[in-house]
């Protein structure tokens, strides 16, 4: 099996737990017109009878896990470690203004997972390096004011939507890319006429911190097994190639873009970023309709319950410190569940994103913030189930 194929067979058994595959309502009476010519008195199903179909599924699939695909917990101890050390280290040291600017350069350890040891640490640098550009993308927009920013988010989701696709990345695909955008752009803005964050320190910040986090991806190399594996050729890994699949995935990316950004106009441009990460999570990959609903539904799901566990976190009274070392937990536990459930990966995700926006710009309340995430979830989920019903996965993808 080609990495594609194992690609798109991880994404989907996120977003619904193993299963024989049973043929769509009406499938089998149109082979049986299409291949034999014939017409079929077996009568298609009522609509009411699919609508229940489908929700038993995404019902069933919120109540199950999906099988363990290897060991998680290196990548995921490295994610939480990646997410902890700079924090708690800057606060240890008397930075703690500048402690959870560091948090963003921690997503540099989430790719790749599928890689060897010396495949990651060659690959590592190259996706801290994309992330910082888009840390300073956002910054650079936020300078120049809401359209600059509403605009960024669009340009960078294609962009960055078409490039994973190109190389095929692989899992989580271009949504963090987009995510380090919008929070570098918000982290940065003017807040009540001033800047709670200098836009040079924080790119100074994401930047040690993703050189960090490649270390932790290297330090495996230090057993002598893993430094005898011989890497794959960059090129078989991410073959640059723009292949059908890579265009389904950057058009349905564009849609979600055009969509997210308009609604963000209606509601609050601020928040444009977080209504398309929303849509990105469920057609950045390559799901089919069925899965992409499912993924929406979970998204959904998870984010209103992970709501609520910010709600409760968010009024413990916790040093910096503290606050680095429960983010590391956070993002290991997100690592550990995230290719075996969904929504439990968003209960997790939820929290540690929207501690950091409050955090770091001292502005956001608890709970305006948390609606707030939770109605642009709704609305990113609709958009980005709604792009993978236009825009179906092509024969071969």
């Amino acid at each position: 099996m080609d990495r594609g194929c194992e690609i798109a067979s991880m994404v989907s058994t996120v977003a619904s737990p193993p299963r024989r595959r049973l043929c769509e309502p009406g499938e089998s009476a149109r082979a049986a017109r299409e291949n034999e010519g014939m017409p079929s008195s077996t009568p298609s199903p009522r609509f009411g009878a699919r609508v229940r179909a489908e929700a038993a599924h995404v019902a069933r699939s919120l109540a199950t896990f999906g099988p363990a695909r290897g060991r998680r917990w290196p990548l995921a101890l490295q994610a939480g470690l990646a997410m902890a050390v700079p924090i708690v280290a800057l606060a240890a040291s008397g930075h703690a203004d500048l402690a959870l600017l560091s948090a963003t350069g921690a997503f540099a350890v989430i790719y790749g997972g599928w890689l060897r040891p010396r495949e990651r640490a060659r690959v590592a640098p190259l996706l801290a390096l994309v992330l910082w550009v888009c840390a300073a993308g956002g910054t650079l927009a936020a300078q120049g004011g809401v359209a600059f920013v509403l605009g960024g988010v669009l340009v960078t989701t294609i962009v960055v939507s078409a490039l994973a696709g190109a190389v095929s990345l692989g899992p989580p695909g271009p949504v963090f890319f987009v995510l380090v955008f919008g929070l570098s752009a918000q982290i940065t803005s003017l807040h009540g006429g001033a800047r709670a964050v200098d836009p040079a320190v924080y790119l100074a910040v994401v930047a040690a911190s993703g050189a960090f986090a490649c270390l932790l991806v290297a330090a495996p190399l230090l057993l002598r097994r893993y430094r005898r594996e011989r890497p794959r050729p960059r090129a078989e890994l991410f073959p640059l190639q723009w292949s059908a699949l890579a265009q389904t995935l950057t058009l349905r990316a564009a849609i979600v873009g055009v969509a997210g950004v308009a609604a963000a106009v209606v509601v609050d441009p601020a928040r444009s970023y977080w209504i398309v990460c929303a849509g990105l999570a469920v057609v950045g990959l390559p799901v089919g309709r069925r899965d992409a609903a499912t993924r929406g539904v979970h998204r959904t799901v998870g984010t209103v319950v992970g709501g609520a566990l910010y709600l409760g976190l968010a009024f413990v009274p916790l040093p910096v410190w503290a606050l680095g070392l429960l983010l590391g937990v956070l993002q290991f536990a997100i690592e550990m569940v995230v290719v075996r459930h969904y929504a439990l990966a968003l209960v997790f995700i939820t929290p540690l994103v929207l501690l950091l926006i409050g955090a770091a710009t001292g502005t956001a309340e608890t709970l305006p913030l948390a609606l707030e995430r939770i109605l642009d979830t709704l609305v990113g989920a609709a958009v980005g189930t709604a792009a993978a019903l236009a825009v179906r996965l092509r024969a071969g993808d």
